[in-house]
């Protein structure tokens, strides 16, 4: 069952603005669009709402002082347009906010120091600091230095954990259309809004196969995924049309507006959530239709006697998924073993095996996060 409700009073709020939805026809930034999405924080903030913006917009902001139209293609131009943007759309933030006296302080982050636990528990606890002092946070990613492997790939997901990072109520993701559609509006007349979904139901499946638009790097597939990762946080999730009037704001009270996407009832430790989506996998375990039922069931560890197959090269420690028979996605975890160690161990007993000082589990029970149960499907 599918209900909307009221985020709770106090408890913070995670806003993500794209690029699509900030940026100017002419070029640079829509000051009405930007002025608009300050408007709904500043009011969120005085309704008791402690609000982070995840903010796209850097790279449109430097593009226009760059004489480029279009979103380049090549990294090192994407960095330059973003060194030069971000001063600018902070800039334009700080006066915005700061005619409403509210304080803003920009937060730039990268999959590598989310990858890392203390760095993960740092930025947590900045992001509470700035929150409980009355600041607000304007979260993006570190466009100018970042490489492709240290990726996380779009501010949707970006907005999703950093809502599992602020323990969010709400996650709003403002996007250039109303919500998600059943089909591409773009493409198909009879395309419906859908008001309220699962984030299990699988025409968010369908949904994945989503298209960017010319500004953005995003699309309707990074939102669906945004969506299911804030859900095993036990977040809620509303995609809004981001020029529909005081749609965030809305959305908090409880308001019928853009797609509200309803997340699993129990919320992940905060550990698992780490390992979960904080850590890059780097490689994958495809297991047998015995070790999902155990897993999923009966909650135990992995142990080598269920694995067919190994997909990556990876150390002792590393963050790998683990695929059921038909490849798709049951669970992520820590192994205990090298992908070098483990390979000649497949399919054989923990009983019939000597590593010495291994405990006989390829991932731990307490190292291992499922992602699916017996009436769900995965998060994709």
């Amino acid at each position: 069952m599918t209900t909307r409700r009221r985020a709770p009073a106090g408890h913070p709020i995670v806003v993500k603005v794209g690029s699509s939805s900030l940026a100017s026809r002419a070029g640079g930034l829509n000051g009405v669009a930007l002025r608009s999405v300050v408007d709904q924080v500043v009011e969120l903030w005085s309704l008791g709402h402690p609000t982070v913006l995840v903010s796209s917009g850097a790279v449109a902001a430097g593009l226009l002082e760059l004489g480029i139209e279009r979103r380049p293609v090549h990294v090192p131009d994407l960095q330059a347009a973003a060194a030069v943007g971000q001063g600018r759309l902070m800039e334009r933030y700080a006066t915005e906010f700061g005619a409403q006296q509210r304080l803003v302080g920009q937060v730039l982050l990268t999959k590598d120091v989310l990858a890392n636990r203390g760095q993960y528990l740092h930025a947590r606890e900045a992001l509470d600091r700035m929150l409980s002092l009355g600041i607000v946070p304007v979260v993006n990613e570190n466009d100018t230095v970042v490489i492709d492997e240290l990726r996380l790939g779009d501010n949707d997901r970006l907005a999703a954990i950093v809502s599992h990072l602020v323990g969010a109520a709400l996650l709003v993701l403002l996007t250039d259309t109303a919500g998600l559609y059943s089909e591409d509006p773009h493409l198909a007349t009879e395309a419906e809004l859908l008001t309220a979904v699962r984030h299990t139901d699988e025409i968010l499946d369908k949904l994945a196969a989503g298209r960017s638009g010319p500004m953005g790097s995003g699309g309707v597939a990074t939102k669906v995924v945004a969506a299911r990762m804030a859900a095993w946080s036990g977040v809620p999730t509303v995609v809004a049309g981001s020029y529909e009037e005081r749609a965030a704001v809305r959305a908090a009270a409880g308001e019928t507006v853009g797609t509200w996407i309803e997340p699993h009832p129990s919320r992940l430790p905060s550990r698992k959530l780490w390992i979960a989506f904080g850590q890059p996998a780097e490689g994958s375990l495809r297991v047998d239709a015995g070790a999902v039922q155990a897993m999923v069931s009966r909650g135990s560890s992995l142990l080598p006697v269920g694995i067919t197959e190994i997909q990556g090269d990876f150390g002792e420690g590393a963050a790998v998924e683990v695929l059921d028979p038909g490849g798709s996605l049951v669970g992520k975890g820590l192994v205990t073993l090298s992908s070098a160690a483990l390979r000649p161990l497949l399919g054989r007993h923990s009983s019939a095996i000597a590593v010495d000082g291994w405990g006989g589990e390829v991932i731990h029970r307490d190292d291992l996060v499922v992602l699916v149960d017996d009436s769900e499907r995965s998060i994709g």
